[in-house]
């Protein structure tokens, strides 16, 4: 294994500049939990509105709401760090 192979990003294999930076920036794992709480959320509301529970489907609604523009808010946020710090647009084709 040459030295070229170890390096991160792999630009031998992939085009995209920022492939992996969801893993790699753990800037974006509170973002990425928030989403994901997020959309178990989503479920024990569906579920307490099933059994007829309004009262919990309601304040789970509003805990699922507030997480998911939370967690996709500080994502799109990092993002945009990121991309400033190369003196890209948001919408810049390059990257991801």
């Amino acid at each position: 294994m040459n030295q070229s192979d170890r390096q991160f990003p792999d630009n031998a294999r992939t085009t995209r500049t920022h492939a992996g930076e969801s893993i790699r920036d753990t800037r974006n794992w509170p973002g990425l939990l928030l989403a994901a709480i997020g959309l178990v959320l989503v479920a024990v509301t569906l579920t307490a509105a099933g059994y007829g529970f309004a009262g919990w489907a309601v304040i789970v609604g509003v805990a699922c709401a507030v997480c998911l523009v939370a967690g996709i808010g500080l994502v799109v946020a990092e993002h945009r760090r990121v991309k400033a710090q190369e003196d890209l647009a948001l919408g810049e084709s390059r990257g991801h």
